[in-house]
């Protein structure tokens, strides 16, 4: 996960956006078009790095597809120490 986590918010382009993403939903559950709100981000945009944090098991996302809230998942919550030192990288 350290990898996955170093690769996601620091190795590539958007990592920064990741990080503001992550922040917002370890605050609260959100649907893609409140994060494309509250952080004044193209939907396209979030909706794309969503993806790329659901396919590193950062996130994952509720049944429904309308309104689809999303959740920073158990195994990165047991990895939030390393993404704090990899996040105040970026920030």
């Amino acid at each position: 996960m350290e990898k996955a986590l170093w690769y996601l918010f620091a190795g590539s382009r958007g990592g920064a956006n990741r990080v503001r993403i992550v922040r917002a939903l370890m605050d609260r559950p959100r649907n893609a078009n409140e994060l494309a709100d509250e952080l004044a981000v193209d939907y396209n945009t979030i909706t794309h790095h969503l993806d790329m944090l659901k396919e590193h098991d950062v996130v994952e996302a509720s049944d429904h597809d309308y309104g689809k809230l999303y959740f920073v998942t158990d195994q990165f919550e047991r990895h939030q120490e390393t993404f704090e030192r990899v996040a105040s990288e970026v920030e």
